[in-house]
């Protein structure tokens, strides 16, 4: 494949595909394992269509070519439920766990409360009802003031698939500068789970660490996650480092087993956990960076001579790159999107309209549409950026150990009732306050490149870094 050519992912139409003979609990399906498909880019099926004819007829309308639908309609693809993302148990199954009766009170005593809270003043828009917002757990908070608007089953601990790469990001990215290089050994790709989504790195070949983290955040690959790990001393130091970051950021209901996300026993975070690890690793200037990335080019074989190909990827996030069925949210900034077996559909986002920046994370939507957490998140933002001063905070995201001022301490330790405890829901956050700024948006032709630039002003001014639509051309 030549240098600067897209290699098109079969993105969310091949999701399970090649082990479609007998899909196991724990691989992924938020973005398919490096698969080449030169005509098919997005997922032609409509939500819970039973008729392949119906599938085809949509994908052609989508502009998919006609012997792509063809082989794909005869092939019963377009008809499979992995293709909806239905990939879960049946709605006439089981019902649904609930969340324990008590859950950590960090941030707050009503965060640990089962159920939905919100204060809502007089005048303030009506939150989303349960069919609208149908996710198992939900946050939506102040990004700069770490007030909490609204949550549902906040320190639910669950599943929390890829987006837990974003606690990897934040403990592992400020070690190794973005150009050095690091040859791929093949003991580098060992451990990795059956189905894991992959960007497509090749043994012996070389990338830099700039190459490695586009292929984390963009396509979510664990082959990027455990070359990282690899330079960072291996799996096992990588996830004791995550695990002792995530107790400096006070994220208490995270336990990690595995580095990229991959459903294992006694892997669980929250929509709280989530929200702080997007939060902390904003203040970094390359997190900003690759979070908000829609597409690059990703280094490929190497060709006669010796010259290395690329291949152009596309960032998962479809609030950020958009799909057929959804276009880039207006002021959307990043960060991860996840999805696997046991957890479902996991999302965590940010956002800027005006002054105003807000954070979402959603976990495990019942509705099985596709898209579905997604359309939830930006449900969440519409209504946080309406609501904002509308509402009394239920809570807040509290700030790191070594940096929360301590004028939150009921509030990270869930005690104090009343009065106080409303008081220290509000408290500062210490090194996580200050001004962010946002860096402009661009729309264009090519709704799928739409992005918008996110920086954030820790203690110190940090400079703008790029305006409108991102791309990597590293």
């Amino acid at each position: 494949m030549g240098s600067g050519s897209i290699r098109r992912s079969a993105g969310a139409l091949f999701r399970g595909v090649l082990s479609a003979s007998g899909v196991k609990a724990g691989t992924f399906t938020d973005v398919p394992t490096t698969f080449s498909a030169s005509t098919a880019s997005t997922d032609p099926t409509a939500p819970n269509a039973s008729a392949t004819t119906g599938n085809a007829g949509r994908a052609a309308r989508h502009g998919f070519p006609l012997r792509t639908v063809a082989a794909l309609a005869s092939s019963g693809l377009l008809a499979t439920p992995l293709l909806a993302g239905t990939a879960h148990a049946d709605p006439k199954g089981p019902k649904a766990p609930k969340p324990p009766a008590k859950m950590s009170q960090i941030g707050g005593d009503r965060l640990g409360t089962p159920g939905v809270q919100v204060a809502l003043k007089p005048g303030s828009p009506k939150l989303p009802g349960p069919d609208t917002l149908t996710a198992r757990s939900w946050i939506v908070s102040d990004a700069e003031s770490g007030k909490v608007l609204a949550a549902k089953n906040a320190h639910w601990q669950l599943a929390p698939a890829s987006t837990l790469k974003m606690l990897f990001a934040d403990t592992v990215l400020p070690k190794f500068p973005k150009e050095q290089k690091h040859t791929v050994k093949p003991a580098d790709l060992a451990g990795m789970g059956a189905g894991s989504s992959l960007v497509g790195i090749r043994e012996n070949l070389s990338y830099t660490v700039h190459d490695l983290w586009l292929g984390v955040f963009l396509r979510s690959g664990n082959d990027a996650v455990h070359t990282l790990s690899a330079m960072n001393g291996g799996t096992e130091a990588t996830v004791t480092q995550m695990q002792k970051r995530a107790k400096e950021l006070n994220a208490r209901d995270t336990h990690v087993v595995t580095p990229d996300g991959y459903d294992a026993p006694g892997q669980v975070s929250s929509a709280y956990d989530l929200s702080l690890f997007a939060r902390s690793g904003l203040q970094n200037a390359d997190f900003r960076e690759y979070c908000s990335t829609a597409s690059a080019q990703f280094p490929g074989d190497k060709g006669k001579g010796g010259k290395r190909a690329t291949f152009g990827i596309q960032n998962t996030n479809r609030l950020l790159s958009g799909d057929y069925d959804m276009k880039p949210y207006p002021g959307i900034a990043g960060v991860k999107n996840g999805s696997t077996t046991n957890a479902g559909s996991t999302f965590t986002g940010v956002a800027q309209r005006g002054d105003r920046k807000l954070l979402v994370t959603i976990m495990n939507p019942e509705k099985k549409e596709h898209n579905e957490a997604y359309r939830e998140a930006a449900k969440l933002l519409d209504w946080g950026f309406a609501a904002a001063d509308k509402v009394e905070p239920v809570g807040r995201l509290v700030g790191p150990l070594s940096e929360d001022d301590g004028t939150g301490a009921a509030g990270v330790h869930g005690k104090g009732k009343g009065k106080g405890a409303g008081q220290s829901t509000q408290a500062s956050t210490g090194g996580m306050s200050g001004a962010w700024t946002a860096l402009g948006i661009t729309s264009g032709a090519l709704a799928l490149l739409g992005v918008v630039a996110f920086a954030v002003h820790r203690r110190w001014p940090l400079p703008e870094l790029v305006r409108g639509r991102r791309r990597s051309g590293k």
